[in-house]
């Protein structure tokens, strides 16, 4: 049984605050193709075929690492003794993020205010680094199959074989579950760091909820992200995407227990391949091109400017606080 403190108040809330924000500020990049290939389907099938790879996932995890539901990635963040209201703020500020189309680093946002300097700064070198071998195997692999794959997906949108239905949810599944485990950081952040079976049933249920939500919305505002690329609603195309992102997620995970950024590595597959798609195939103006690929670094650069002035602000709140007394 929880007692009823503040401070426990405050990493309940900060918990659901953060999987809400989390959840509906990353949806785009796991299940954002799955939602505008399945944009059909009634909403439960779409949200119980995620429910399924959601729970098994974490239940898998549970086990395998007695109790850590952040697969290893918060080894290296002390887990507070103490929560307070501030802690709440960094996931109110990326819902309103979310709800203008900002696709923020949600990892720097939520794990930051929890993070020594020497963690933020390996975050984001992390992160960059993704970002930039995402966009380099996005664009060496679109150039060599565009004209012999992609080109028949944008042209050719009849007879779609089944094959390619099938493959499309698995591959959804394949990045979900990636996704789950590199994400569950930021997620469980706010919960202790080894979940007693009550414990993660219950964050469990929350999480199913949730994703319901997103499910009915069919992702919301920032799935523009999606539906403004080059025919990502195709099957076929949007199974290229799941898997080539599963992949680079696996190899960061493994790479070391540093948590990153998965925002700026699907920016980076999506960058890679909308410029690899123009130069073999000349579908629209350049301009066009670059003008959605600058938009998208351009808000992932805001959020990650807003995110690290409110942790700074934050985690120096007692010094400006002292200083604006000072001056009055």
């Amino acid at each position: 049984m929880i007692e009823i403190t503040p401070s426990n108040i405050f990493m309940i809330t900060g918990f659901l605050l953060s999987l809400y924000a989390c959840v509906s500020n990353d949806v785009i990049q796991t299940l954002g193709t799955f939602l505008s290939t399945t944009k059909e389907r009634p909403v439960w099938q779409v949200w119980l075929y995620c429910a399924s790879i959601l729970v098994l996932t974490f239940v898998i995890g549970w086990y395998i690492n007695g109790g850590d539901m952040a697969f290893g990635l918060l080894e290296r963040i002390p887990e507070p003794e103490t929560f307070y209201w501030w802690h709440i703020l960094p996931p109110i500020i990326l819902i309103y993020l979310t709800n203008k189309g900002i696709p923020v680093a949600t990892s720097f946002l939520i794990i930051s205010i929890f993070s020594s300097n020497t963690i933020i700064g390996m975050m984001i070198a992390k992160s960059f680094i993704g970002y930039i071998s995402a966009l380099i195997i996005s664009l060496v692999l679109y150039f060599f199959i565009a004209r012999r794959v992609e080109k028949i997906f944008l042209y050719k949108k009849k007879n779609i074989s089944k094959r390619w239905i099938v493959a499309k949810w698995l591959s959804t599944a394949l990045l979900w579950s990636a996704w789950l485990m590199q994400d569950g950081s930021k997620i469980f952040i706010f919960l202790p760091r080894k979940l007693t079976f009550v414990q993660m049933l219950l964050s469990l249920l929350a999480f199913l909820v949730l994703l319901f939500v997103i499910c009915y919305k069919r992702g919301g505002e920032i799935q523009n992200i999606i539906k403004l690329k080059t025919n990502t609603q195709d099957v076929r195309s949007a199974t290229i995407i799941d898997i080539v992102y599963a992949g680079l997620l696996i190899y960061f995970l493994n790479l070391n227990n540093i948590p990153m950024s998965t925002t700026w590595v699907f920016l980076g597959v999506l960058a890679g391949r909308e410029i690899a798609l123009y130069n073999r195939l000349r579908f629209i103006t350049e301009k066009k091109v670059y003008k959605h690929l600058i938009k998208d670094i351009t808000k992932a650069i805001i959020g990650l400017v807003v995110s690290i002035a409110v942790v700074f602000v934050l985690n120096q709140y007692d010094v400006i606080l002292e200083f604006i007394k000072n001056m009055f």
